[in-house]
């Protein structure tokens, strides 16, 4: 009864005629919030942005707007861009090597200019036709030239924000298979937007205008278009057929998407007129594989134990497990095709294994097989896709010459011993082949497309003769995760996330470069990281001279503190190197945490000091500045102000301490002229020029030694600085002892007294 009620209804639509103006369209606005960009080292530089694109959608226009932040004299900026859909894009800005067997498709991109004279660049940036889904935008500055910006000072910054507008179609008329559809279509609208839904295992998508008319005209001057699929700013996305002359005229695709609304398009070419015409659709299944049994335990695809380690697997008969995966290789039961069961394990974040029953497939000549990858789902967009084949030499049989693979997402291809090519109708795909030569076969690619994807295996016969028995087993490893080999030993695999999107990227180190830290045109070589390794804990031990000065002049909390700062300042440095030279005694973050305490507050215990307060007032001053420093470090390390803030004010301390003494005494304080020339002239100038290489000079590549530098400079000032010891305290601070009496001096009296 339904399939009547069907029927009549495709009557019915075909008897009426629809016209394209019919179709009712709405808007719908998107927007995300402004970040600020930053130039680019690697992906985590990028600023990401997901935009979700709805069906029946004939038009998404961007506004990309970008904004100048703050700076002076920041002259003309380039602002990158890159569009992807499916997934985020791959991209490669400053020309790195990928790794091998990795397939790459860079994503489409764009620049935005904000010259010198303007503070806004508004660009629109139109895609007709868009196929529905997941679509993303990354945005970034020009390669990063290395320089080391301190936080707080006024730097040129730019602001990017990405806003989407749709226009959609929310009656689309749909194409019934093998049912006419008349359509009529009036200018200035001049195309006709109709879908198809193609079903799986599909293996051709036909559409046909039978007849068309202009105004009485005949059907050779109706100048009309067919064009199938949706824009996706990649490669072979669309299929177009230009009908003119032509009657009928039609438009295929083999191997179109699966279980998906398939786009059709109709274009008019010719100006000012109206066209009616008839048009129809077909979709072939030429191979669909045998059905699964209804019981659970036999369609099983995998043991539960074998997907722990090799220990704990479970032992089947070879009839059992051929049985359980769906397996027919003698092609006696009239399957076109083998489809074994794939296990999907999702492990955790951005990290998924497919299992076939002990990783093995019997792959045969006759049929192909076929294995369904269920990565429909953005979760697994962000990471990277991995395939390996291993082909059992021990195994073949016939006349074997090798085993082709096909990976494609959407659909299949199932003509793999006549058809060269791995693509679909709208998709492009990726060969893998194995052979007696080279038994493994390695396939990576980063930010896979969010589809069900399918990886086709068959045989070829290395001969016509006694070809119908060839197969070989081949072992199948399919996986998701994060990065690309887990970024090798020179990188390190970081989940990032933009909203509730997540991905991941490698950060390098020791000068390797690219999308998995594989590129060692730049990297350092051993010597030059023990280079800098030494030279930037070694020259910390230039604060011996500070801490043995300051106990001589009585300064035992100044020389804790200077020691505090040489040691994690040395063993911080030791665990922050790049590369293998490194030892960590503790934790990163905590040496990094006493590094940057002791810094800041070795400064501000020294400066305090030469303000030569009454002891409980400079004991005071030291312990609630350590905290009050303390206290900014754990909310930001890095902040210029954390080591200008308590500077500052030490100094505010010792000017009022020392115009207060001068002001007592009428005369200048220090008083003595030594003590400006040959003490604190040197230690200012020696802080000075530690601090204008600590600013300004610092880069990537020169931090090694500028940082060292820092070090030296610092711990000089130190010793010049520091004021001489108390009259009344001794020599290293300690009294005098003879025969165990303590020899004292009283203050007031100039008195000896022996007690």
């Amino acid at each position: 009864m339904a399939r009547v009620q069907l029927l009549c209804l495709g009557l019915l639509s075909a008897a009426c005629c629809c016209s394209a103006d019919d179709v009712t369209y709405v808007n719908d606005f998107y927007s995300k919030t402004p970040q600020k960009l930053a130039k680019y080292s690697w992906f985590g530089n990028v600023r990401l942005y997901h935009f979700r694109v709805p069906e029946d959608a004939v038009l998404v226009r961007w506004l990309l707007t970008a904004m100048r932040g703050s700076g002076f004299h920041c002259g003309d900026q380039n602002i990158a861009v890159h569009v992807r859909a499916g997934a985020p894009p791959v991209i490669n800005p400053i020309l790195t090597a990928f790794p091998n067997s990795t397939a790459v498709s860079l994503a489409y991109n764009m620049t935005l200019s904000v010259g010198n004279g303007q503070s806004i660049n508004v660009t629109l940036f139109n895609v007709t036709n868009p196929v529905p889904g997941d679509w993303f935008l990354a945005a970034h500055l020009p390669k990063d030239d290395g320089k080391i910006e301190q936080q707080g000072l006024p730097s040129c910054s730019y602001l990017f924000q990405p806003q989407m507008y749709v226009r959609r179609a929310v009656d689309t008329p749909i194409l019934q298979p093998n049912i006419p559809l008349t359509q009529t279509v009036t200018a200035p609208q001049k195309q006709a937007q109709l879908k198809i839904f193609v079903p799986e295992f599909a293996s051709k998508l036909s559409v046909f205008i039978h007849t068309c008319s202009v105004k009485g005209a005949p059907a050779s001057d109706c100048g009309l278009s067919i064009t199938l699929g949706s824009t996706s700013l990649g490669q072979s996305s669309v299929t177009t057929v230009n009908c003119s002359g032509d009657e009928p005229c039609a438009a295929s695709g083999s191997s179109p998407p699966w279980n998906t609304w398939v786009r059709v398009t109709v274009e008019i070419s010719q100006p000012n007129v109206t066209v009616t015409f008839s048009i129809s659709a077909n979709h072939t299944v030429g191979c669909k594989p045998l059905s699964v049994p209804t019981d659970f335990n036999t369609s099983l695809p995998v043991g539960l134990f074998s997907l722990r380690s090799s220990s704990s697997n479970t032992s089947s008969s070879p009839s059992n497990t051929s049985a359980a995966n769906g397996l027919h290789t003698d092609g006696s039961d009239g399957a076109c095709v083998q489809n074994p069961s794939v296990f999907r394990e999702e492990q955790d974040v951005l990290s998924v294994r497919f299992a076939v029953a002990s990783g093995n497939v019997t792959v045969a000549s006759q049929v192909p097989t076929m294995l369904a990858l269920d990565m429909d789902s953005t979760a697994d967009s962000g990471g990277a896709l991995v395939v390996q084949l291993d082909l059992n030499v021990t195994s073949l049989v016939g006349a074997f010459g090798s085993v082709r693979a096909c990976l494609t997402p959407s659909a299949s291809v199932l003509q793999l011993n006549t058809s060269l090519s791995c693509n679909t109708a709208f998709m492009k795909g990726f060969s893998l082949e194995v052979s007696s030569n080279e038994t493994k076969a390695l396939l990576r690619i980063p930010f896979p497309e969010a589809a069900f994807w399918y990886l086709s295996l068959q045989t070829i016969c290395n001969s016509s003769v006694g070809c119908s028995n060839t197969s070989a087993v081949v072992g199948v490893s399919v996986s998701v995760s994060a990065c690309v080999d887990d970024c090798g030993p020179y990188g390190e695999c970081r989940l990032l996330r933009t909203h509730s999107y997540l991905y991941a990227a490698c950060v390098c180190k020791a000068g390797w470069l690219g999308w998995s830290c594989s590129d060692g045109s730049a990297a350092l070589s051993f010597s030059r990281q023990l280079a800098a390794a030494l030279l930037l804990t070694l020259s910390n031990l230039l604060f011996i001279p500070p801490i043995g000065v300051a106990l001589y002049r009585g300064y035992h909390v100044e020389a804790a503190v200077y020691f505090f700062t040489m040691f994690f300042s040395t063993f911080y440095h030791a665990c922050d190197q790049p590369g293998v030279t490194v030892m960590c005694i503790m934790d990163y973050d905590t040496l990094q945490f006493c590094d940057f305490l002791g810094s800041v507050v070795a400064v501000w215990v020294t400066i305090v000091c030469m303000a030569r307060l009454q002891e409980p007032v400079k004991y005071v001053f030291f312990m609630a500045g350590t905290l009050f420093i303390a206290m900014a470090m754990q909310l930001d390390r890095r902040g210029l102000w954390n080591l200008l803030g308590p500077v500052l004010f030490a100094l505010v301390i010792m000017v009022t301490a020392w115009v207060y003494r001068g002001v007592r005494r009428h005369q200048c304080y220090p008083p003595r002229w030594r003590r400006w020339v040959f003490f604190l002239l040197p230690g200012l100038v020696s802080a000075l020029i530690g601090v204008c290489v600590y600013i300004f000079a610092q880069t990537d590549s020169n931090y090694y030694y500028t940082h060292s530098i820092w070090h030296i400079m610092v711990a000089t000032s130190v010793v010049f600085l520091l004021p001489p010891r108390e009259k009344n305290v001794p020599p290293w601070g300690w009294p005098h002892k003879l025969c165990g009496y303590k020899i004292c001096r009283n203050q007031k009296e100039e008195l000896y007294a022996v007690t």
